[in-house]
């Protein structure tokens, strides 16, 4: 069984990942280096950079609309101009991101020495009975990598919501600093303008590319975007150019507003012009300007230490795919199987950061980082120029690149003259890994691989094309009524066949079709297709639990895995697109803990296109009686009792409607409640009971539920604060019973104010 790859990452998140790569090292650690190589003409640094990149982000985004596949720039490089040209854009690649990743580390640790001086540590070899002394901005650096190294290796998850906030954070901070400190921008500090000569620009350009490394980055998640046609070109377009406009505010202020020496020799720019500006600023008894510097700082740590940690983790996936394409050493294939996270190549990534962090400074750094990715830059568009050339039936851009093909013969040719302007360590690298690349695909690779760019492709992917409209064909059934049921990897056979057994019954009454798929969540450090391509001992199993159920079932089944960074979005963008009616799930009991930190079942029922039911507690051998809690929800309650309606027919079993009213309710209320069932009861085929229970909620109707096998309950999305303090009628009684719960909320339910569980509670207790 092929296992599908969720597309879960929308315009917003396409913009927040690339801005988030790119809003770091770039004005937090540049701005002071590059001033000293070209003077107050730093800011046409940033802007030519930008330009640059421009030729490769549309190239990018060309293929990556045509070829939505995971590995990015890797990939389309590999496959372009072939297995040898792509072995040296993977190593160029792993090599930039890592030196990016060491810039961060090691820039951002200057801002917390900026407020706190770090102390020197003193490390002792025992083999050579001598101490090294390594300076305390290293040495921090040191031990963020360690941290992240260890956060990457077990999979901590990173998400896309967490990188939105950061980045808008980051815009805002950003703003107000810009707002407040452009009218101090003094004219005379551009005078002159050209201290360095075009020289100094273009050598500070080479420098500041490394800034705009990320607008790319976003390319190695390709397979995972939305309508990848529209959000990757305009998600790449809008993050470069926000940016690029933020980096010149930015640049433009510093320049105006510091001597240019200070700004030179400076290695934390941001938060030392704040201080020059603001640092005894008092307002009301309150230290201003002590408070603006710790909020700069701040700002500047949260990005460079979340770039750090993303260039871990993007890194790290490089090795880990010129393995799994027969590239690179198979050892660097291996993923843990506890953690399912590419142990070798994080431990390899990680190691070479620290060494750099330990024994290079940042302005080599730096350096080094943007000359190997104008190396990748100019492979992406000599690339997409090879896809073009070739005109190959099958490649079908969504977007295609304006301008060209001069588009990217400018990014060539200014891509090798860039480079030439840079000094010759610079120069000897970007030769060393074009040379290595070609030695090693030579004596390791070709032996082992028969690839030769697009031509040797062409065959499969008309298959892999053909097969995909097959699948979506099969899929297309709107006029059947569809139950979907997500299997997660923590459900055990029993509760799976639980939730397929409470399915069928309502789907042969329904007419229509159960659609069972296995939502596989992998960590973010793991290509969806690397974890979609392989077959593991609980993919097996699922197929043949699955196929037995088949058998054995009389309503039709089909049977689906996919493969998602994130199983909530996966779940709802799969029942949108497939046409769902009912997602019904299992659920676990929760507590008020699961409510303040949000729940997924929460997500869920917010963005869900159709009915959801989830299920609680082991569901019982036999059902003789389904009992329904009504609370004249004008949409729950019939859906409850259609539900109900179809199990009940279908099992032979009896349904009866269960109201609680307080014991001081009159008669006239309970007449109201009883006519209220009598409408419901014409909603069903099978006889149904009516029960009015006097006294307390939930103690009451946990008596009266004892004799029920399955109770049915209305659920709404929760409130995390609100909820926490009051719990949700629903929750509260599921927790005092045992049976089977089905907690059922329709797609044309409200969601309410924060005042609904306080009213539930006055009415109903």
């Amino acid at each position: 069984m092929a296992k599908d790859l969720e597309r879960d990452l929308g315009l917003f998140a396409v913009i927040a990942i690339s801005m988030g790569a790119m809003i770091g090292s770039g004005i937090f650690i540049l701005p002071g280096i590059a001033m000293a190589e070209a003077g107050p003409a730093v800011i046409l640094a940033f802007v030519i950079a930008a330009v640059l990149v421009i030729p490769a982000a549309l190239s990018i985004a060309e293929l990556g609309t045509a070829m939505p596949e995971a590995g990015g720039d890797y990939i389309f490089i590999e496959r372009g101009l072939g297995p040898s040209f792509g072995t040296i854009a993977g190593l160029g690649t792993w090599l930039m991101l890592m030196l990016k990743g060491s810039l961060a580390l090691y820039g951002g640790m200057f801002y917390i020495n900026f407020i706190y001086t770090l102390p020197t540590w003193d490390l002792a070899v025992p083999f050579l009975e001598a101490t090294i002394a390594i300076p305390g901005v290293r040495a921090l650096g040191i031990t963020f990598a360690l941290i992240f190294i260890a956060i990457n290796l077990i999979g901590v998850k990173q998400t896309g919501g967490i990188q939105l906030v950061m980045v808008i954070v980051m815009l805002v901070i950003l703003g107000v600093f810009v707002a407040v400190t452009i009218v101090q921008v003094d004219g005379a500090n551009y005078d002159p303008f050209f201290d360095e000569g075009i020289d100094g620009v273009l050598t500070a350009t080479a420098l500041v590319l490394v800034s705009y490394a990320g607008v790319t980055k976003v390319a190695a998640v390709a397979e995972e975007i939305e309508n990848p046609g529209r959000n990757l070109p305009l998600g790449l377009l809008v993050s470069l150019i926000v940016t690029a406009f933020l980096y010149a505010l930015l640049v433009f202020v510093l320049v105006g507003v510091m001597e240019a020496e200070d700004l030179a020799d400076s290695e934390e720019p941001m938060a030392l012009a704040t201080e020059l500006l603001f640092g005894d600023a008092v307002l009301g008894g309150v230290p201003v300007g002590t408070l603006a510097v710790a909020g700069i700082i701040l700002a500047a740590v949260l990005a460079l230490v979340s770039t750090a940690n993303a260039g871990i983790l993007t890194a790290s996936r490089y090795p880990l795919a010129l393995s799994r394409d027969d590239l690179f050493l198979k050892k660097f294939e291996y993923i843990h199987p506890r953690f399912n996270t590419p142990t070798i190549a994080i431990l390899s990534t990680g190691a070479i950061i620290i060494f750099i962090v330990a024994t290079q400074e940042v302005d080599e750094i730096a350096k080094m980082a943007g000359a190997f990715q104008i190396l990748v830059y100019i492979l992406v568009c000599g690339a997409l120029i090879a896809f073009r050339e070739r005109d190959l039936e099958w490649y079908d851009p969504d977007f295609h690149t304006p301008g060209y093909p001069w588009v990217q013969l400018f990014g060539i040719v200014s891509g090798i003259f860039i480079i030439t302007q840079m000094e010759t360590r610079e120069i000897a690298g970007s030769v060393a890994i074009v040379i290595l690349g070609f030695i090693w695909f030579r004596l390791y690779a070709s032996k082992r691989v028969d690839r030769e760019g697009v031509a040797k492709d062409l065959a499969r992917r008309q298959t892999g094309k053909q097969y995909v409209q097959e699948t979506e064909d099969q899929l297309d059934r709107s006029d059947e009524y569809e139950i979907l049921i997500p299997i997660r990897q923590d459900l055990t056979r029993e509760q799976e066949d639980a939730l397929i057994q409470m399915a069928a019954p309502i789907v042969n009454k329904r007419g229509g079709h159960i659609r069972i798929v296995r939502f596989e969540e992998v960590p973010d450090q793991i290509p969806l297709d690397t974890a979609a391509a392989e077959l593991t001992e609980a993919d097996v199993e699922f197929e043949n639990r699955t196929d037995e159920l088949v058998q054995y079932l009389e309503a039709p089944v089909e049977v689906g895995e996919i493969v998602s960074h994130d199983t909530r979005h996966a779940v709802v963008n799969f029942a949108d697109r497939t046409g769902a009616d009912l997602i019904l799930a299992r659920q676990k009991a929760t507590s008020r803990l699961d409510t303040l930190l949000g729940r997924d079942s929460d997500w869920i029922l917010e963005h869900a296109p159709c009915d959801v039911v989830f299920v609680q507690h082991e569901r019982r051998a036999m059902i003789d009686e389904i009992a329904i809690v009504t609370d004249q929800s004008p949409f729950n309650d019939p859906l409850k009792v259609e539900l109900a309606d179809a199990m009940a027919d279908v099992v032979g079993a009896r349904v009866r409607f269960i109201f609680a009213v307080p014991e001081s309710s009159g008669e006239e209320f309970v007449e109201t409640i009883e006519d209220y069932h009598d409408e419901l009861d014409a909603l069903c085929s099978v006889p149904v009971e009516s029960t009015i229970v006097r006294g307390d909620d939930v103690a009451a109707l946990s008596a009266e539920l004892e004799s029920a096998d399955v109770v049915m309950l209305s659920t709404m999305t929760h409130r995390r604060l609100p909820d926490l303090i009051v719990e949700q009628r629903s929750d509260r009684i599921a927790a005092a019973i045992e049976q089977p719960v089905m907690l059922v909320h329709s797609k044309e339910s409200r969601r309410g104010t924060f005042l609904r569980p306080i009213v539930e509670r006055l009415l109903f207790d």
